[in-house]
């Protein structure tokens, strides 16, 4: 199931771009907006509280090496994580793909099986839903993208598909390679300094003017409350 809402939320995002011909630019702001609000509210209320439940402090420099990590994928990938939009015209980065498929892959990871009887952990359910709802305005971005710079749709899907696949691969690595239960705690707070980088980003530019209007206030709201209560 895990593989499939992964999958499913990369293919809605594709066809909406398809179906929407002219794409409401406010509203994949508060779509933004409510995955940037719902991957902050889930580190606070289920990931740090899981990372932190033994007594290894220096799992705080892993948060920080992720956080760093973020930074640098962005540089390649133009922002694209948190929304922004870039022309080109012919040729879209190779920098932007790989960059987005390393930060796709990470956030798979944590979603592995890893407990000793095989079973999902509880912060799991909470943590897919904020990688699928996120996937779906970026997919938008990145599929947008290819349609300006005049990609075929063969090749503007079959980049799609691989994207698609980064994080299930993540996920099915963390389930094949037993090697990675050993740092099962690290790569999620890897994670979680990512989803505290991109999160906080979004927030920060929802804003027009360093004020928020009352639609994006109450969809960040939404959000928050939602990883509260799921």
């Amino acid at each position: 199931m895990t593989y499939i809402v992964l999958i499913i939320s990369v293919v809605i995002g594709a066809l909406i771009v398809q179906v929407v011909k002219e794409l409401n630019a406010n509203a994949i702001k508060l779509l933004l907006a409510f995955s940037g609000a719902y991957l902050f509210a889930i580190s606070l209320f289920h990931l740090l509280p899981e990372i932190y439940s033994g007594e290894n402090k220096t799992i705080s420099i892993f948060i920080l090496l992720g956080f760093i990590l973020q930074i640098i994928l962005e540089f390649f990938s133009k922002g694209i994580e948190h929304g922004h939009k870039h022309s080109y015209n012919s040729v879209i980065p190779i920098s932007m793909l790989i960059s987005l498929a390393i930060h796709a892959y990470l956030e798979g990871m944590p979603l592995a099986d890893l407990d000793d009887n095989g079973h999902a952990h509880h912060f799991q359910a909470s943590l897919l839903t904020g990688i699928a709802v996120h996937k779906i305005p970026v997919t938008i971005v990145l599929m947008s993208l290819f349609t300006k710079a005049g990609y075929p749709k063969i090749k503007s899907f079959g980049l799609i598909v691989i994207f698609a696949l980064m994080a299930p691969l993540g996920t099915l690595s963390g389930n094949l390679i037993q090697e990675i239960s050993m740092y099962n705690r690290e790569i999620m707070a890897i994670v979680v300094g990512i989803f505290l980088h991109i999160s906080t980003t979004i927030l920060f530019e929802s804003s027009e003017g360093h004020k928020f209007n009352i639609q994006k206030l109450l969809i960040i709201g939404l959000g928050s409350l939602l990883a509260w209560i799921i």
